[in-house]
């Protein structure tokens, strides 16, 4: 899949697009049921809200570690990902940045105050600001169940002050947000927020300068959805003091080969031949 010229100025002028029906049923269903395996696991990159559901399972995209899963190894190369992300990123030799799943539970999935992604990532080292997240929709996401709101255009603000919040944290992840003098400022002279909301499958990119936040799930379904930063080779992060773990802040820069659009089916029908097998001995 090749963006239009239309849609690559669309991302350029409002921070984002949204491309329904990207991912298949069978995708979506084979990304989660690896998902579901991943929320039995125990480990520093699975965090959870306080009532001890899973929020957030992050570096999925690798092939070690605790929460490594080959259907979304496979996600993260697939072609109708890849070649979007290198038109709009202007380089041929792009690597995963950052990677998690977010399992938002029915009636207690948290919320997320408005931030950039930048916000986060200035303090990891990364020379400049050239960076994308996709996110692939793992189930129908409307309002009710706490969507993305993004600000259309809020990326061409730059890198706006952002505070360490703690006190909203109801899982084990404080935030940093936009000031919020400065986002009430922002809402009052933007344009109106954009609720991100689509069938599972849907694709949406956008800036990690555009400014996002989320509400409370308060469906009785759960809201999943994955997501992948990815970045050029050229700007991989200088070196930090204290930087964070490799579950958070990748160094794995190798530029990512275009596999198969097949791939994510296929990884998921290997995981479940070998389960049989295991259960078979």
């Amino acid at each position: 899949m090749q963006l239009t010229p239309e849609q690559i100025a669309d991302y350029h002028r409002d921070g984002f697009i949204v491309i329904p029906n990207c991912y298949s049923a069978e995708e979506v269903q084979a990304l989660r049921r690896d998902t579901e395996r991943l929320c039995t696991v125990e480990a520093d990159s699975v965090f959870r809200e306080r009532s001890g559901t899973v929020r957030s399972i992050f570096r999925v995209h690798e092939n070690n570690g605790p929460a490594s899963s080959p259907p979304y190894r496979a996600l993260t190369r697939t072609p109708r990902l890849l070649h979007p992300v290198m038109q709009v990123l202007g380089s041929d030799e792009v690597y995963v940045a950052h990677t998690k799943v977010n399992t938002k539970s029915a009636l207690e999935g948290t919320g997320w105050l408005w931030h950039q992604d930048f916000g986060y990532w200035v303090h990891d080292g990364y020379p400049t600001n050239d960076m994308l997240t996709a996110m692939v929709m793992l189930s129908d996401t409307q309002e009710i169940h706490g969507s993305l709101y993004i600000i259309p255009g809020s990326h061409k603000l730059g890198l706006v002050d952002h505070y360490y919040d703690d006190s909203q944290a109801a899982y084990q992840l404080p935030q940093r947000a936009v000031q919020r003098d400065h986002i009430k400022e922002i809402l009052n002279t933007s344009g109106a927020p954009v609720p991100i909301v689509g069938k599972a499958g849907t694709l949406v990119l956008f800036h990690c300068l555009t400014i996002h936040g989320s509400g409370v799930n308060m469906s009785a379904e759960n809201r999943w959805q994955a997501y992948i930063t990815y970045n050029s080779v050229a700007n991989r992060p200088n070196d930090v003091e204290k930087p964070r773990g490799d579950f958070v802040r990748s160094t794995n820069w190798a530029p990512l080969p275009i596999e198969s659009d097949d791939a994510i089916v296929n990884a998921d029908q290997r995981a479940q031949a070998r389960e049989l097998s295991v259960q078979g001995k």
